[in-house]
């Protein structure tokens, strides 16, 4: 995709946003209310499903079992899209996992309900959905995730590693068991997503040998993804989207119970922290824009110091992406110019899986240096659909290992 176009595709769908009142409906909040207890069964059961109206498509909502960082079985909701057209390319209709990238903590924000008109999204909810249609006009069935606690109870565990792999994989293993859905229990299998859903992506492709050998993953999509914690700390802190820092401090705080992250906080800090709990993507840019964490701590540390402390250097390396190695093909992209994460760390994360042995092919994405963050996704969006188009054809390319 051009410059311009990107351009021009960012500032359409800004003014659409602009131009939606409200949701077009209300959620069905009784469907994200998990049955107390659980039901036993395996990882990507499903637990319920609910069709949902979407254009060109089959749609279900789902909930289905999954697996937290501890290893104990949550509820996760999540979407199953089929496009209406029959599926035309070699062998049986492919699936892809897509991971959403940012859309808040708050349950009103939940991809699952703003693809479809309902729960309170942004403009960032139009974006979750270009993605999802440009894999449709593929003919590749869609799985989406809400991850761990985005609609369901408790706090979202943003941006932390195993939570959103599991979440990630077992929606494809709830696809394949959904009835009516028609997809094959064994079928083709691909993975995508930007920014945060970059680093679910990346998190689920290294993952899935141990977690989901079973599924046959033929290739992995990685954008912008933010794989090391140490470095966004620092990155985020003081800037226009320090409110993705506060996002993933909630999510820790979720997903290691017992590590004291609260208690650093002082009266402000603990009360931007609930505050942040309920907020979609643009509200939380425009809320804590900015602001310093050394204003939120109780001794006027920044959190990046902390980070470097225990037991708080053990959370972060147990969250650092590019240790374990991806079996199947990766294209990794990101903007050298990227205004929110930092490229170095992604073509790090290149570095790493190739030293591992995966083929990796690594691509900067050619955007605008003003907001590349935000302008890389619709270049993505077209990237990923159009590389898994070539890998489910059985040509994913040799890779670019040694030449980044």
């Amino acid at each position: 995709m051009s410059v311009r176009r990107a351009l021009s595709t960012v500032l359409t769908v800004a003014t659409a946003a602009l131009l939606v009142a409200g949701p077009s409906a209300v959620a069905q909040v009784d469907f994200y209310q998990p049955p107390s207890p659980l039901p036993a069964g395996a990882n990507g059961d499903v637990i319920k499903s609910a069709p949902v109206n979407y254009l060109g498509a089959d749609a279900t909502r789902i909930m289905y079992l999954s697996r937290d960082t501890a290893g104990d079985p949550i509820p996760v909701t999540g979407t199953v899209l089929v496009p209406s057209q029959p599926w035309s390319g070699p062998g049986e209709r492919p699936i892809v996992a897509y991971a959403p990238f940012t859309a808040g903590l708050g349950d009103q924000c939940a991809t699952s309900k703003t693809l479809v008109g309902e729960g309170a999204g942004d403009a960032a909810a139009l974006f979750q959905k270009l993605f999802v249609d440009a894999l449709l006009r593929k003919g590749f069935a869609v799985a989406q995730t809400d991850y761990q606690g985005l609609g369901t109870p408790g706090d979202h565990t943003y941006a932390v590693r195993a939570s959103q792999a599991h979440a990630t994989l077992d929606v494809v293993r709830a696809a394949q068991r959904l009835d009516d859905a028609g997809l094959p229990a064994d079928g083709p299998v691909g993975i995508a997503g930007y920014s945060q859903g970059g680093g679910a992506s990346a998190a689920a492709a290294e993952l899935a040998p141990e977690y989901a050998p079973e599924l046959d993953i033929a290739g992995a999509y990685v954008g912008a993804p933010p794989a090391d914690m140490s470095v966004l700390a620092e990155s985020l802190d003081g800037g226009l989207y320090i409110g993705f820092l506060g996002f993933a401090l909630v999510g820790l705080n979720e997903a290691y119970p017992d590590s004291g992250i609260l208690d650093l906080a002082n009266d402000e800090g603990r009360r931007v922290f609930d505050e942040a709990r309920g907020k979609c993507t643009l509200d939380a840019v425009f809320s804590f824009m900015f602001r310093q964490t050394s204003d939120l701590t109780v001794d006027g540390r920044p959190v990046a110091d902390y980070l470097a402390e225990p037991p708080f250097d053990a959370i972060v390396a147990d969250n650092l992406i590019g240790t374990r190695k991806p079996e199947a093909a990766v294209l990794l992209e990101h903007g050298p110019a990227d205004d929110v994460l930092p490229y170095e760390q992604a073509r790090q994360l290149g570095r790493d899986w190739c030293a591992q042995g995966t083929s990796v092919q690594f691509n900067d994405l050619d955007v605008l240096p003003v907001f590349a963050h935000l302008l890389g996704m619709p270049a993505a969006t077209d990237h990923a659909a159009n590389w898994l188009a070539e890998v489910f054809a059985g040509r994913p390319g040799p890779g670019n290992c040694g030449q980044f």
